[in-house]
């Protein structure tokens, strides 16, 4: 009996061609399930609302809203940070969702979780053992609610995605040794820093992945780095000049590098701990107090850099996945250690978003070896490792989606902080601003004064005690906190206008004048202020000063009816006068 070879042949072929595309088609399947998971996970974020300083860089950020708000973002120092692309995603979201805060949580959620199927995609072309478990616990990992549940984080969820396609494409450079992915590599890199700085460290990335593919760094990946490394010096220098310029005179720490060299250690292990055991994570942790004259403040820094110096001693063998792993973790925490000043750090020196990019490591590391060492045992089947994943994932997803019901409102959040971190004046002072906001002065009053207590040199805090002492008519008191806060702080613009909006509302104009043109010497963009010393002048009888007011005013603002209501009001005046006079 004869066999046909030729069909025989043929079919082999189809079944070897049909293979990869059913690879492929596995693939989309397990991404899909990272994905919704992810969505599934993230449904009470989704729901909730704005939080913090959410009004400032999204609700009432005025380029936001303008048209022109792009160039500004691009070409500009009017933001308070130099992070365009987020900004951009964000501008052209306020034209779909406006106030509604459902539409940024979902981009947040969905960015989310393309990054968490890049890390497994990453971390396959790695050969990590575990690779989709670990984007799926990258996925669904409590720490990483604060990043993806804030709306203003989209300063880590953006950049994410750029920085794990800058890694893929660099690895598929290196095998394919087509120029085209590199520069698709850089490419994404520099969208990468234009969202956010935070991944300066990635070219020391870039350099650690080489060493744990080939086990040494060339002198040819050396020189694919340099540029990376001058797209990181130079969108870097940029960010330390704007926060710089932000803060201007406020005192975000007065420490010294030693201090700051004892904490940086501190912070390593508070990171570890919380990618370890994530329990109790909270919105403002708790300042530490560190005394650099002491020994024992540097034994954590001791601890690590004795472990890291292990792990390369013994990097040729049980050393090489820890120093790997590990040594990510440590590198891309360095820009968040405390080492240059950022705002926050006012508060606390530690926050559960800025280990995001951080975080991978660990979760690869622990993974990784896990994976590779239940493979080893015959007694733990596939199926008791599938079980034990499972509930793993089960249990971090449960705590993630508890966590997110933390950032329902601005209320919920300070309420969750305060019980978490009694001692923090700005969960306090931030509580009382929703009060105040709601309504509800006495409750204000009270959150303000506690937060006094904690931080009775907090020029912020009197300021807004004294906001409140206004509303409810109790004038002196609101004078008295105004200095206070001026005494402190005497270039706080807000304390300045609403010393001016007391003497205004007193008759006592050219004290408000005074305190208005002190408030535009530090706020000269501020259209209420404009507008308001207009109306002063207006009631001077000083029509040209106020007439100049009133359309620097429109100018910043457009759209302010009650600056465009005075004007015609002092132009009419003017006129009136003028007919007045050619009478006499």
């Amino acid at each position: 009996m004869k066999t046909d070879k030729t069909n025989a042949h043929k079919n082999m072929k189809n079944s070897i061609t049909c293979l990869p595309n059913r690879q492929e088609g596995f693939k989309f399947i397990l991404a899909a399930i990272i994905i919704l998971i992810t969505i599934l996970v993230y449904i009470p974020a989704i729901r909730g609302g704005f939080i913090w300083d959410d009004d400032a860089f999204l609700t009432d950020n005025p380029l936001i809203k303008a048209s022109d708000g792009l160039y500004y973002f691009w070409f500009s120092t009017k933001p308070p940070d130099y992070f365009p692309l987020v900004s951009t995603s964000l501008w052209i979201e306020w034209r779909l969702w406006g106030m509604n805060a459902t539409g940024y949580h979902i981009t947040n959620v969905l960015l989310h979780a393309i990054s968490s199927v890049l890390v497994w995609l990453v971390l396959t072309r790695l050969k990590i053992p575990g690779a989709w478990l670990a984007g799926l616990i990258f996925a669904v990992h409590p720490v990483n609610v604060e990043s993806v549940a804030w709306i203003t984080e989209r300063k880590n969820t953006l950049p994410m995605v750029f920085y794990l396609l800058t890694i893929l494409s660099y690895l598929q450079f290196e095998v394919s040794s087509k120029q085209r992915w590199y520069f698709i590599s850089l490419s994404m890199f520099l969208l990468a820093l234009l969202g956010k700085t935070s991944v300066v460290m990635l070219p020391f990335v870039l350099l650690g992945l080489a060493w744990w593919q080939r086990g040494r760094v060339t002198r040819e990946d050396l020189i694919r780095s340099i540029p990376f490394f001058a797209l990181s010096l130079m969108l870097g220098l940029v960010t330390v000049w704007f926060q710089y310029k932000g803060v201007g005179e406020d005192i975000v720490r007065n420490d010294s590098f030693l201090s700051r060299l004892a904490i940086s250690g501190w912070a390593v292990w508070f990171y570890l701990f919380k990618a370890l055991i994530p329990y109790k994570l909270t919105f403002v942790y708790p300042r530490w107090e560190i005394d650099e004259y002491s020994i024992l403040s540097y034994i954590p820094l001791f601890i690590l850099l004795l472990l890291l110096s292990l792990f390369w001693l013994y990097r040729r063998t049980w050393g090489k996945s820890l120093l790997a792993g590990f040594g990510y973790f440590v590198v891309t925490l360095i820009p968040v250690l405390g080492f240059l000043n950022i705002y926050f750090m006012k508060y606390s020196f530690v926050a559960d978003h800025w280990q995001y990019f951080s975080i991978i490591g660990i979760i690869a590391l622990i993974v990784g070896v896990g994976s590779a060492y239940l493979s080893r045992l015959n007694k733990i089947t596939p199926e008791i490792r599938v079980t034990c994943a499972v509930i793993v994932v089960a249990i971090l997803s449960l705590l993630t989606w508890k966590q997110c019901f933390i950032y329902k409102d601005m209320e919920t959040l300070r309420l969750d902080t305060i019980r978490k971190n009694p001692t923090t004046g700005m969960a306090h002072n931030n509580l009382g601003n929703v009060y105040e906001k709601q309504g509800r002065l006495d409750e204000a009053i009270k959150e303000y004064l506690i937060a006094l207590k904690i931080k009775p040199d907090d020029a912020e805090i009197h300021n807004n005690l004294g906001v409140v002492y206004y509303e409810q008519s109790r004038v002196d008191d609101a004078i008295k906190e105004y200095l206070t806060a001026l005494k402190i702080k005497p270039d706080y613009g807000d304390a300045h206008y609403n010393l001016a909006l007391v003497y205004h509302g007193q008759g006592r104009l050219n004290e408000a004048i005074k305190e208005y043109m002190v408030a535009l010497k530090i706020k000269p963009d501020d259209a209420e202020i404009h507008n308001n010393l207009g109306l002063a002048y207006a009631i001077q009888g000083h029509l040209d000063e106020s007439i100049h007011e009133f359309q620097i005013t429109l100018k910043l603002k457009p759209d302010h009816a009650n600056a465009s209501f005075n004007l015609g009001l002092a132009y009419k005046e003017k006129e009136r006068r003028l007919e007045a006079e050619s009478t006499e």
